[in-house]
């Protein structure tokens, strides 16, 4: 499968995984930051973005999938950064092809089970009923029942586009993502160690990467190093972008200049 990408930049490469419901263009920012310093590529999962659809949605899977990106692009290593799913999809790669992987930055994710919550997300994007919404903005009045927060209400509306014959659509395969969903929040599978450099970067006031991880991490991924952002939730990135900025740009050896 060929992923879809936004790249920008010049340098050593750098593979920017996002997260469920989520696609490149959510770190369009981060990745024009990171460009000043290294060769950017922010690509969209399977069943997300402009990527294809696929029935299975494994961490495998999506591992394979960053693979033949690299393989695509004549990227023989680079740094990855992967946020929560997407930072599972990089550890998983981390584990199966170390090689490939220069620096490994994962955000706000552990290796372990994640807690279930987006159940109702994905049913309550499934109850839209598109043949009747127009606009974005009324996509997002018939979500407001069941997803009461405004900000993640924009966030989830992203993901609509609109048809060429008219209409809107969502980019997100939600048949596939709601098949897979409990692998999605599963543990990793076992693997072997990788023993290249990790950063860990977690928002104080996520539940997502806790201390309590820490020693199944540090199992996996013994050159582990963490950083938090206390007054950040799970998307870090997008609430704390300078100081998010700073700290993988300190540990990938970059340039600190903020946005």
């Amino acid at each position: 499968m060929q992923l879809a990408s936004i790249h920008t930049g010049e340098g050593f490469p750098l593979l920017i995984l996002h997260g469920l419901f989520g696609s490149s263009g959510n770190w369009t920012s981060i990745a024009r930051g990171l460009s000043k310093t290294f060769e950017v590529f922010a690509l969209d999962h399977r069943n997300h973005g402009k990527s294809p659809s696929a029935p299975v949605m494994s961490y495998d899977a999506m591992a394979e999938d960053v693979a033949a990106f690299m393989k695509a692009h004549g990227l023989e290593r680079a740094h990855m950064l992967g946020h929560s799913m997407g930072g599972k999809t990089v550890m998983r790669l981390a584990q199966r092809s170390p090689a490939c992987v220069a620096h490994l930055v994962v955000v706000d994710i552990a290796p372990g089970a994640t807690e279930a919550g987006h159940e109702e997300m994905i049913e309550a994007l499934r109850k839209v009923d598109l043949s009747k919404v127009k606009t974005r903005e009324e996509a997002g009045h018939a979500l407001a029942g069941d997803i009461p927060e405004l900000r993640v209400r924009q966030f989830l509306l992203t993901n609509l586009r609109r048809k060429r014959e008219g209409g809107l659509m969502w980019k997100l395969n939600l048949e596939a993502i709601a098949a897979n969903y409990a692998a999605l929040i599963g543990p990793l599978p076992e693997g072997d160690a990788f023993d290249g450099p990790v950063l860990f970067i977690r928002g104080g006031r996520s539940t997502h990467l806790r201390v309590e991880d820490e020693p199944d991490i540090r199992r996996r991924f013994p050159n582990a190093s963490f950083v938090t952002i206390e007054d950040a939730g799970h998307w870090v990135h997008a609430e704390a972008p300078e100081r998010f900025l700073h700290a993988v740009r300190h540990f990938l050896g970059g340039r600190d200049q903020i946005l």
